[in-house]
């Protein structure tokens, strides 16, 4: 939420490759990758340009545009989003989780590589923040074949 406009656009509004954030709750260094989510942003960024959206935050305060949108707002966002589409489980991780474990199971379970894009320190945090009991992956090892 804290990202800058610039972090994403360039001084020629291009689109960067990636964008590189602290992580608030470790401190630790992150790098997004932006082009799977490219389209996406292109389309926002015309949406800011249509309505005028001047400020320097990617996602700005539409009551306060000199600051960021706030945890506490982004949540009310997500829950009235959920709202809307009959979804009562909708809240601020939803999204990240969700992202992490469709890359977990379309790059064929590669863990180290949610690892990586969760910036955990290790696969078993990452696989209980996944939510990936021994059951569950016991039923994801009876679909393997073995040969």
């Amino acid at each position: 939420m804290s990202l800058k406009y610039r972090d994403v656009f360039d001084d020629y509004d291009d689109l960067r490759k990636n964008a590189y954030i602290h992580d608030k709750k470790t401190g630790k260094p992150n790098t997004l990758y932006l082009r799977p989510i490219k389209r996406d942003l292109l389309l926002y960024q015309e949406w800011r340009l249509e309505n005028h959206v001047q400020s320097e935050w990617l996602f700005p305060s539409m009551e306060r545009p000199d600051r960021h949108v706030s945890e506490k707002q982004f949540y009310k966002i997500m829950a009235k989003t959920g709202d809307l589409l009959n979804i009562n489980y909708l809240g601020t991780h939803t999204m990240r989780k969700t992202g992490a474990y469709r890359v977990y199971i379309q790059s064929n379970y590669n863990i180290a590589l949610v690892m990586r894009l969760l910036n955990h320190s290790s696969q078993q945090m990452t696989l209980a923040y996944l939510g990936l009991d021994q059951e569950s992956r016991e039923q994801m090892l009876d679909q393997v074949d073995f040969g």
